[in-house]
């Protein structure tokens, strides 16, 4: 081929593929790579027919905490049974506060009526304050602890079943 010429015009050479016969087809040979350090792709890493049914494949880190949370809370189901006021527990990603706010951002807040209470937990700064994923379930523990002691007025010690 002629330098300056066309490479994928009708006279384009097949020559870096000859030994191929021009017929290119089937699993790309050798393990796939992870490349640029993304972690795992394609269909085995995405939720979907191929991958397996068992284990979830892939969880945003709100889903993990989302995860973690229930988990508290069903080990914290037989006090939430023996109250009579009934607790929602919502989880948020962060507060909305003030731009004059100069204090810590709080992990939690807990408003109570009439008939009802509510603890807001925010994902963000309780998960920004733990190293690892064991401190980021004892921080929750703690927190829904708190909380529910304030809301329920009884002491923490009180209604840890650990």
């Amino acid at each position: 081929m002629e330098p300056g010429a066309d490479m994928h015009g009708p006279g384009a050479s097949l020559s870096g593929m000859a030994h191929l016969g021009g017929v290119v087809s089937g699993p790309r040979p050798g393990r796939m790579r992870d490349r640029r350090g993304r972690g795992a792709r394609g269909p085995m890493a995405l939720p979907g027919p191929l991958s397996p049914s068992s284990v979830p494949s892939h969880r945003t880190p709100s889903e993990q905490f989302d995860v973690l949370v229930q988990g508290v809370l069903a080990a914290l189901e037989k006090h939430f049974a023996a109250e009579p006021d009934h607790v929602d527990v919502v989880v948020e990603e962060a507060p909305l506060l003030p731009p004059e706010w100069s204090d810590d951002v709080p992990t939690s807040t807990a408003s109570t009526g009439d008939d009802w209470s509510r603890i807001v937990l925010y994902r963000l700064p309780i998960s920004q304050r733990c190293a690892d994923p064991i401190q980021l379930e004892d921080a929750v523990w703690q927190v829904l602890l708190d909380r529910l002691a304030e809301v329920w007025q009884v002491s923490p010690g009180d209604i840890d079943p650990r």
